[in-house]
């Protein structure tokens, strides 16, 4: 009864979550997580959205089949004339994950790119919105990217989850720059949520 508390209580703090997956190749991971979303928080309301690229590394048809809903595409030839999908994207959110969020997608959402339906959308929302970056190798020492990630960790609204070490799929080799695990994402949400004083949506 206990432990049934406590998943009531942490469902408590989020009730739409969108979650965003970009062309990195940690995205291929992103069944895993649509189970644990699920089997964490079955209470909870989930969307996903995928980048062009990301489609490159997971199936929409396997996110549509294991979420049991229709995956969002982030490309304004998806939608007719009448859509205005990031309108509804940004109203219908109060949290929303990008996971994991690839080097080009931290840039252009850093700099206040809005050319895709998606990136509307999250410069449009009043959700909250926990990146977890995905950076090559060497990226990390980079000043510019440094910047961006500074400009994302100083903007109100936004959660940046820290990089991680992870191994070079072309050299092998072991450096910083993986992207955090989603559970570690949705965790620093709720305890930025929670130090704001924030309540549960309605």
């Amino acid at each position: 009864m206990e432990e049934q508390h406590v998943v009531e209580e942490r469902h408590g703090d989020f009730e739409r979550v969108l979650v965003v997956g970009t062309g990195a190749l940690g995205v291929a991971f992103l069944p895993f997580w649509i189970n644990w979303l699920g089997n964490s928080f079955p209470g909870m309301e989930q969307r996903y959205a995928l980048t062009r690229s990301a489609c490159r590394f997971v199936s929409r048809d396997a996110v549509a089949v294991l979420s049991g809903k229709e995956v969002f595409v982030d490309d304004w030839k998806e939608f007719s004339g009448v859509d205005v999908p990031h309108v509804s994207l940004a109203e219908w959110a109060d949290l929303i994950l990008v996971h994991p969020a690839t080097l080009n997608f931290v840039s252009r959402f850093a700099l206040g790119v809005a050319d895709t339906p998606l990136m509307l959308a999250l410069h449009s929302t009043r959700a909250l919105v926990g990146v977890a970056p995905s950076l090559p190798p060497g990226a990390p020492a980079n000043p510019v990217v440094q910047r961006h990630l500074a400009a994302l960790r100083e903007r109100p609204g936004v959660v940046l989850a820290p990089t991680i070490p992870a191994r070079s799929a072309s050299t092998g080799e072991v450096a910083d720059g993986g992207s955090a695990p989603l559970n570690e994402l949705y965790d620093l949400c709720v305890e930025r949520r929670r130090s704001a004083g924030g309540e549960r949506a309605s």
